[in-house]
């Protein structure tokens, strides 16, 4: 993942892992170094040089690094973020979208950009420099510390600082794709698209195989409609495209987003999901407490409702609301279902973090109870069908996700 750059020249990491500064000498940490320099150096017209790098992790698909700016005849900040993407993946090209996502949020006003500044970026060199934003604790620090006001605070924070880029960002659909045409990819628009489509098609095979599970056409008709509405919808706006509380830095100016390997423009409601299911799209995730969600959801829909006022109408908001949700839920569930029972926690979370058959269920309990709010009889009636199969699977303590540490 990445790291921002800050005008107090401090360093901060944004990646979903701890910092491995053990082997600084590694070849891909110094050809970014390298890389980095020339690039700059391209750019200013004179020789700048970089030391002291830190490894600040990456995902596998990328090499991140925290530099200081050791010799330059400019004004530059003390420190930078370094992020190489060494190839494209499969179908889609994280680096395309990294810095697509990163030039058309640099071009923002600075009072509105809750991202880290683009500095430089090489296409050939697939690379990209970016300020750093300070050393200030991600978002799942909070959640994973102890002082739960904090951690509320942050969670409200993330919530208004996505409906803030959202309203910023609203109807870039047109500037986003020049930007992608111009960066010369050939990748889809929306990463996640295309696994949310493939999750609809196969994920009633899937329950069936795995969990003994019939999906009922009520319920496939309803997810069908609700793919309609991911595709189609007129709310649009920037989507950092991961949810991971690893990716949210908590500063004393909100939350900032890090990370857009997968940044787009889409529905912004598939966004706002995020925050009755939080972090859909890892497995990194406890529960909250009462209301908590509601209270972020509320928070979102005041950041947006200047630019789509429509959506402070519940009739029309909740409804398409859960449609989002059940679609991260059998995206989720397709993309995890298959490897339950060997997954591993995940590196960056804790080893007594719940299983991932927990989190998996609990998401669908949350689904359940919204469908059952809104009276959407099918949506409840297949929830309950996983639930009970996930239950039977994994026992009763699959269904109670223990709370975030912060609110124990």
């Amino acid at each position: 993942m990445a790291t921002g750059v800050g005008s107090e020249g401090m360093s901060v990491e944004i990646t979903a892992g701890p910092a491995d500064v053990d082997d600084a000498a590694d070849s891909d940490l110094l050809a970014a170094v390298t890389a980095a320099e020339s690039v700059l150096s391209g750019r200013f017209g004179a020789t700048v040089r970089l030391a002291d790098p830190e490894r600040l992790g990456g995902a596998g698909r990328s090499v991140v690094v925290r530099v200081r700016v050791a010799s330059t005849p400019f004004s530059l900040p003390r420190t930078l973020v370094v992020k190489r993407y060494p190839s494209a993946v499969a179908d889609r090209d994280p680096f395309a979208h990294e810095a697509v996502s990163h030039k058309l949020l640099t071009a923002l006003p600075g009072e509105d950009r809750l991202t880290p500044e683009l500095v430089a970026q090489d296409n050939g060199k697939r690379l990209v420099v970016l300020e750093d934003l300070g050393k200030a604790p991600r978002l799942a620090e909070k959640l994973l510390g102890s002082d739960a006001r904090a951690a509320e605070r942050g969670l409200l924070s993330w919530a208004h600082a996505m409906g803030r880029l959202h309203a910023t960002t609203a109807g870039r659909d047109a500037d986003f794709d020049a930007l992608m045409r111009r960066q010369g990819s050939q990748c889809c628009a929306d990463p996640i698209a295309v696994d949310v489509h493939a999750a609809l098609a196969g994920l009633p095979k899937l329950l069936l195989e795995s969990l003994e599970v019939d999906t009922p056409p009520a319920a496939v008709e309803f997810a069908e409609q609700a793919l309609r509405g991911f595709g189609s919808s007129r709310r649009r706006a920037f989507s950092p495209s991961t949810s991971c509380p690893d990716n949210h830095l908590v500063t004393s100016k909100g939350v900032r987003f890090l990370d857009f390997e997968g940044g787009c423009v889409r529905d912004i409601v598939f966004d706002a999901a995020c925050l009755r299911v939080p972090f859909p799209s890892c497995w990194c995730g406890y529960g909250l407490p009462a209301g908590m969600s509601e209270a972020m959801v509320a928070a979102w829909r005041a950041e947006v409702g200047s630019v789509w006022p429509d959506l402070d109408d519940d009739a029309v908001f909740l409804p398409r609301l859960l449609e989002s949700q059940l679609l991260w839920v059998w995206l989720g569930t397709w993309r995890g279902l298959p490897g339950l029972d060997s997954a591993l926690p995940s590196g960056h979370r804790p080893l007594d973090s719940p299983p991932r058959g927990t989190v998996l269920t609990a998401r669908w309990v949350r689904l359940r109870s919204d469908a059952l709010a809104l009276g959407v009889k099918p949506v409840v009636a297949h929830a309950e069908a996983v639930i009970a199969a996930l239950v039977s699977r994994y026992g009763q303590q699959a269904a109670e996700l223990p709370l975030y540490p912060a609110f124990r």
